[in-house]
């Protein structure tokens, strides 16, 4: 168990303005991981091991991309007992994403929104992070999350994405490919039909040719938006299929409002996440499962709050979790509780 309650912290971190909120806590967990003073937020990871893609997953509770664009904290946050992690989104070059503040709370609704829009600091510093933590030597699961830089014209994303898969793809578990976001502009029209047919089908090509080169073979995961309906979803579906994507996540942050209309900063841009966005999730999930049969590999994330949140993914048709916001609300406790609710059901 950690030794200092979140319940003592959150208040402190909640007084302070979202984003120095979220840079004082990586860099916290990035100075202290590995050290005795890890003990702090240290929970013990529950045993449920799952094999998905190829891959053995510790258990079934993962940290959703976003919270460590950079990957400076991988092992610091493994220490919270998740059964794998995923850090990005990386893209090419380095960029600052948009201007502050571009992350508010809304505590009614136990929900964020932001706009960061990609803010690293290149795949170059990224990559050489993820090869200083531990954490995959110890037998953790690692994915890397890939983007496109917002100077990037949408007509050459693909070159961003093959960029990122080849730097990334030595380093990784599975490589998971961004093409959600709903703050890089126009990134969300890559989920169209031939768009995305034409991006899969280049890194597939290129996948092709790192397994050959590295004799290795590292699945490729897609993560989409909740915000399309169900002939979206289906068409998403037959192109994952079509292009031998080895997963797929869902969802991002939502751009609707409806769940939390009239809340202080609700007006804000950007992707809303938390527990209204679970609903929408929890439905593109079963959509997916539908369309993609049984067997075919989904990560659930979007408004996992509390172990029954986590439980409704699975019910939805989700074989693994995330966790983002649910983390920043209820502390590290919450990986252990979501864990063993999904051992046990």
């Amino acid at each position: 168990m950690a030794l200092v309650p979140y319940a003592l912290a959150r208040p402190f971190l909640f007084g302070l303005d979202a984003e120095q909120a979220h840079e004082l806590t990586l860099a916290s967990i990035a100075r202290l991981q590995g050290t005795p003073l890890q003990c702090l937020w240290q929970q013990p990871r529950t045993d449920d091991p799952v094999t998905l893609a190829g891959l053995r997953f510790a258990n079934r509770v993962g940290l959703a991309a976003g919270l460590d664009k950079n990957g400076r904290c991988i092992d610091g946050l493994a220490a919270m007992g998740f059964g794998f992690i995923e850090v990005g989104t990386v893209t090419p070059k380095a960029q600052p994403g948009n201007p502050r503040p571009r992350i508010f709370r809304l505590t009614q609704a136990d929900a964020l929104i932001n706009r960061l829009g990609f803010n690293n600091d290149g795949l170059e510093a990224f990559v050489a992070n993820v090869k200083r933590a531990h954490f995959r030597g110890r037998g953790g699961i690692l994915g890397l999350n890939i983007g496109k830089n917002a100077s990037t014209p949408i007509e050459r994303a693909q070159d961003d994405y093959l960029l990122g898969l080849e730097g990334v793809y030595p380093h990784a578990d599975y490589v998971s490919v961004n093409i959600s976001s709903p703050n890089t502009q126009n990134l969300r029209s890559l989920q169209s039909d031939a768009a995305l047919d034409a991006l899969l089908g280049a890194l597939q090509e290129r996948r092709q040719q790192l397994i050959a080169e590295h004799r290795r073979s590292v699945p490729m995961f897609v993560k989409i938006a909740p915000d399309l309906d169900e002939a979206q979803v289906g068409v998403i579906g037959a192109t994952l299929i079509k292009n031998a994507i080895d997963g797929v996540i869902a969802t991002n942050t939502t751009v609707s409002r409806e769940a939390v209309r009239g809340l202080v900063h609700a007006g804000e841009a950007g992707g809303l996440s938390g527990r209204p966005v679970a609903a929408a999730s929890n439905r593109v999930i079963a959509q997916l499962r539908a369309a993609l049969g049984a067997g075919f590999p989904i990560i659930g994330v979007g408004g996992v709050m509390s172990a029954a949140d986590a439980l409704a993914k699975r019910a939805a048709g989700a074989d693994l979790v995330q966790l983002y916001t649910g983390l920043i609300y209820r502390g590290p406790a919450l990986v252990s509780e979501v864990a063993r609710a999904l051992a046990a059901g």
